[in-house]
């Protein structure tokens, strides 16, 4: 349902914040959007510049007509479809705040699957006491680099992107969450043209088969760039190019992908395949709905 063109001083202005609340709460419903009560409390936040505690101490607050029209907005954006993290240009993600752009593909939790095998390997291998080397390979928002470096403080690394916008907002990330001086970003496409080696080698690449484009959430289709979801026709494609450079860039550590529903086995196989006799061992992490979310390749060249 497309959103009302009620105009937002008819529709808040003059209401207090439970009432805005119950009004954009129902609206966001009718548009289809899957936890309407949560995006509602957070865009009111946004159009209010205020804090959840802010809201809990003063609920009768009214609106006033520039409040209303701020909170109208944003809940006609939200209500047709666009993600709150695009509306506000900030997505949380294990445990920090990352500035997203259209360039950009917009983190999610399933994402932290990789981050949490990814320090669980540093654990075993003895990376958190010594400087070590990670390559990102389509970085995007600098996520998956920017908190590994974060959590990994004797760690340098590098993030790859097809993309120059990509590429500064990943920068921007890494200086605000202060290990830009541990970082740097490259145009490179896979592995291509990029100078191991690596101890560890993380990827988010693009996984949706492209027929199945048409058929993502529109929160996805419309607002994710399409280069960053274009697996090509069976989603693997990236996964062969970047299998076929692997062993170049970490001839002795570890490479992992995250991948989509019913891809393991694939990438797995496809993983394997690249490195060859240095595969020493395969490993999968499930997410927090029980989807395996990361597959792992231990090389030994």
């Amino acid at each position: 349902m497309e959103p009302k063109d009620t105009a937002p001083e008819d529709a808040l202005a003059g209401l207090d914040t439970r009432e805005a609340l119950i009004v954009v709460t129902r609206l966001l419903g009718e548009g289809g959007v899957e936890n309407p009560a949560r995006d509602a409390r957070l865009l009111l936040l946004s159009a209010l510049a205020i804090t959840g505690t802010d809201l809990l101490r003063d609920p009768g607050r009214r609106l006033d007509q520039e409040e209303a029209r701020k909170f109208w907005d944003l809940a006609q954006r939200r209500a047709a479809r666009e993600p709150v993290s695009r509306i506000l240009g900030e997505r949380g993600f294990y445990g920090r705040t990352f500035h997203v752009m259209p360039a950009t593909l917009d983190p999610r939790p399933c994402t932290e699957t990789v981050v949490e095998a990814a320090l669980e390997i540093a654990g075993r291998e003895g990376w958190r006491d010594r400087p070590m080397r990670i390559l990102d390979i389509g970085t995007g928002t600098g996520a998956l680099l920017v908190t590994l470096l974060a959590e990994l403080p004797l760690a340098t690394g590098l993030g790859t992107d097809i993309s120059d916008d990509a590429l500064g907002a990943a920068q921007a990330n890494a200086e605000r969450l202060g290990v830009a001086s541990r970082a740097a970003f490259l145009n490179r496409r896979s592995g291509e043209g990029v100078a191991g080696p690596f101890d560890l080698v993380v990827s988010n690449p693009p996984y949706i088969p492209s027929g199945d484009i048409a058929a993502l959430e529109p929160e996805v289709r419309d607002f994710d760039p399409l280069g960053a979801l274009d697996g090509g026709a069976d989603g693997l494609a990236i996964y062969r190019e970047i299998a076929a450079s692997l062993l170049e860039l970490v001839p002795r550590g570890w490479a992992l992908m995250e991948v989509g529903a019913g891809q393991a086995s694939d990438v797995a196989a496809i993983l394997r395949e690249g490195v060859g006799a240095a595969a020493v061992k395969i490993e999968t992490w499930t997410d927090l709905g029980q989807h395996t979310r990361c597959v792992a390749v231990q090389t030994q060249r």
